[in-house]
């Protein structure tokens, strides 16, 4: 039998319908491989048994008939989407314990068509961090290694627990949320593809907040295939999320494979950043080639705020974190440290239930909002905020798409950059501006790095104009033909 943990979501659902194997023998696969690779801390929780039993009732459907559009298909749930009954921690310890009564839109609806959802995936804690270092229950490894340095390296982050659990092929697809770039990085450093749909695509009802104006929902697949078939599933309007936008949901697995001959694609002089890795500019200029030969034109475009956006964002994030993260006391849930009062009780709570990330970004956020720092700092951003979405509208009289580097490295080893923030706010230099414009941005490995390290490349679209990304990906996946696995898999695959 083929190596089941190796097959795309599109393979393996072809596999299913033809009863090449069964939905329980899929799961069981990926529950071997999740224990084989339990090194890694890809999961804060696991639902082996679960699983299991939602396989059989997969396998019920597949002989009936009566397939679900993602029966079978083993996933790995991100730790900050909320599931009834099964603990959800946003990887902080004053969550610890919590068992939601209630589940999240996005892995409701994901439940709906048949995913079957293996664990609840390790992240930065309230996914405020780029490395999966800031996690409460221990950081997660990549399974990728580079050449001749047996050094662990980090997954990205925050969504890392996701995008290594995808990567080492734990997981057929997985669910992220992206606030700076917290899918495509992690994307990019573990050498798969992922997608941040536009702002306002997929409910955020039922995911813990961080910075509410920025949070968005996506998913994580070895191909821009498998991203399509989990986001027609993911995506949708929810009347429980004000900011969810009532637009229909195309079929965007339609899209794959169709020709870019005359699509525009645009490449910002701005993102030649003075410090990025020149095998990525490289890698870069490669991607502006292989598109162009399958057809797309080719525009230089200026998206000048774009300098401005890393310092807009770690305003109006934290300020966004200071504001969510308030309900986090002691008192109506999570962890609990009492005190002589209702003061102190507040205090040793949130000092011994966060981590040092958090407590940090709580502190610069109650700052800028501030009386007498409010108009200088939180407002000043928000005007600033605008005018990077307005280079992208200007920008789109030109083009269809942007092509752009992911990170300005690959990943790097753990615990490397932990120690200087800056350096580590730094890796979303080049996510954070279609963050901040609410643009859909999607990343795919096309290369590796000298030492034998992935590297993608990240195409950004038009608001709601999903398909475009991923007929665009398509291409440029097609071309790359990125078929590298990590280090910690050669020799598995059949």
């Amino acid at each position: 039998m083929t190596n089941l943990t190796h097959l795309t979501i599109r393979a393996a659902l072809d596999g299913l319908e033809k009863k090449d194997f069964t939905a329980t023998e899929l799961v069981d696969a990926h529950i071997a491989a999740a224990e084989a690779a339990r090194g890694l801390n890809c999961f804060i929780t696991e639902t082996f048994d679960a699983a299991r039993e939602q396989a059989k009732a997969a396998d019920e459907r597949y002989a009936k008939g009566e397939a679900l559009p993602l029966d079978g298909i083993p996933v790995a749930m991100k730790d900050l989407f909320c599931t009834e009954g099964v603990q959800t921690t946003a990887a902080s310890k004053i969550l610890e314990g919590f068992k939601p009564p209630y589940e999240s839109t996005v892995s409701g609806q994901m439940k709906r068509d048949g995913a079957i959802t293996l664990g609840k995936a390790n992240l930065d804690e309230f996914a405020m961090g780029s490395s999966n270092g800031t996690s409460a229950f221990g950081g997660v490894v990549n399974p990728w290694k580079r050449k001749g340095d047996n050094r662990d390296l980090v997954p990205g982050g925050s969504s890392g627990g996701s995008a290594a659990a995808v990567a080492a092929r734990i997981a057929m697809g997985a669910t992220g949320t992206d606030t700076g770039g917290s899918i495509r990085q992690p994307a990019a450093f573990c050498g798969i593809t992922g997608i941040k749909p536009t702002y306002g695509r997929c409910s955020r009802f039922g995911v813990i907040a961080f910075a509410s104006s920025l949070d968005q929902p996506g998913p994580f697949g070895r191909t821009a295939e498998d991203c399509a078939l989990l986001l027609k599933s993911m995506a949708g309007y929810d009347a429980k999320d004000s900011t969810s936008v009532n637009a229909p949901v195309p079929d965007y697995a339609a899209s794959i494979g169709q020709s870019v001959k005359g699509l525009k694609v645009g490449v910002p002089k701005e993102y030649r950043v003075e410090g990025t890795n020149e095998e990525i500019i490289a890698l870069w200029d490669k991607g502006v080639e292989m598109l162009k030969d399958a057809g797309a034109e080719i525009v230089d475009v200026s998206l000048p705020h774009t300098k401005y956006a890393l310092q807009t964002y770690y305003v109006i994030a934290p300020a966004e974190c200071s504001s969510n993260l308030a309900r986090y006391d002691g008192v109506r849930f999570g962890l609990r440290v009492e005190g002589d009062n209702l003061i102190d009780t507040y205090e040793n709570t949130r000092a011994q239930g966060f981590g040092a990330e958090v407590r940090r970004r709580i502190l610069i956020g109650t700052y800028v909002l501030s009386a007498g720092y409010y108009d200088a700092y939180y407002n000043q951003a928000r005007r600033v905020r605008k005018l990077i979405w307005q280079d992208f509208i200007d920008a789109y009289k030109q083009c269809d798409v942007l092509l752009t580097p992911t990170a300005p490295t690959p990943a790097f080893a753990i615990g490397e950059n932990l120690q200087d923030p800056v350096t580590m706010y730094l890796n979303d230099i080049f996510t954070i501006p279609a963050s901040m414009a609410g643009m859909p941005g999607m990343s795919l490995p096309v290369g590796l790095s000298a030492d034998g390290l992935p590297l993608g490349l990240q195409l950004i679209g038009q608001p709601f104009a999903e398909e475009t990304l991923f007929k665009a990906a398509s291409a440029l996946e097609k071309a790359a033909n990125f078929t590298d696995l990590p280090q910690t898999l050669m020799g598995k695959a059949a």
